[in-house]
């Protein structure tokens, strides 16, 4: 099981990497309230990794740090940028299904235990993210209607560790 909680911490850090490239990219356009709540999310993200890294640990096990992929740094639109993040969001999502699934058959109660605010996390991230999509198709390319979210996403405070 530890093997497959280290696979998975690098799942968290690659998730944080991926929502700083978006990060940039939202810069980029001068979309900076998405810029904040892209970088948000990615320490959000790192966060989860200190989670899993900490788990680990007080399970004597041996962390494994594996190499980090390079995130997708090229997006056609913000709206193409948040359903990358809505993609992996759902991809997070599926792993963490995985690793309940495992424990369960594995009979690991505490390993079953730490990951549940991980499988009721996830369905708040989807349902975010899923949201802005929402709102960013229903706006499409007005420009007061892209700055008015952008505005919003802007709005977004720190989150603390859970």
């Amino acid at each position: 099981m530890i093997d497959l909680l280290n696979k998975h911490l690098n799942v968290e850090l690659f998730a944080a990497y991926q929502y700083l490239a978006i990060s940039a990219y939202c810069h980029s356009i001068n979309m900076n309230g998405a810029a904040k709540w892209m970088q948000l999310q990615s320490q959000e993200e790192l966060m989860h990794a200190m989670k899993f890294y900490n788990f680990i640990n007080d399970r004597e096990g041996r962390i494994v740090l594996e190499p980090i992929k390079q995130p997708k740094t090229e997006f056609s639109s913000l709206l193409e940028a948040f359903e990358a993040a809505l993609g992996h969001e759902r991809h997070v999502t599926s792993e963490i299904h995985n690793l309940v699934a495992e424990a369960l058959e594995r009979k690991d109660h505490a390993t079953h235990t730490f990951l549940q605010w991980f499988v009721t996390e996830q369905l708040e991230e989807e349902a975010t993210v899923v949201e802005i999509v929402q709102s960013l198709k229903l706006v499409g390319d007005n420009g007061h209607g892209l700055l008015m979210i952008d505005r919003e996403l802007g709005s977004r405070s720190a989150a603390t560790a859970g």
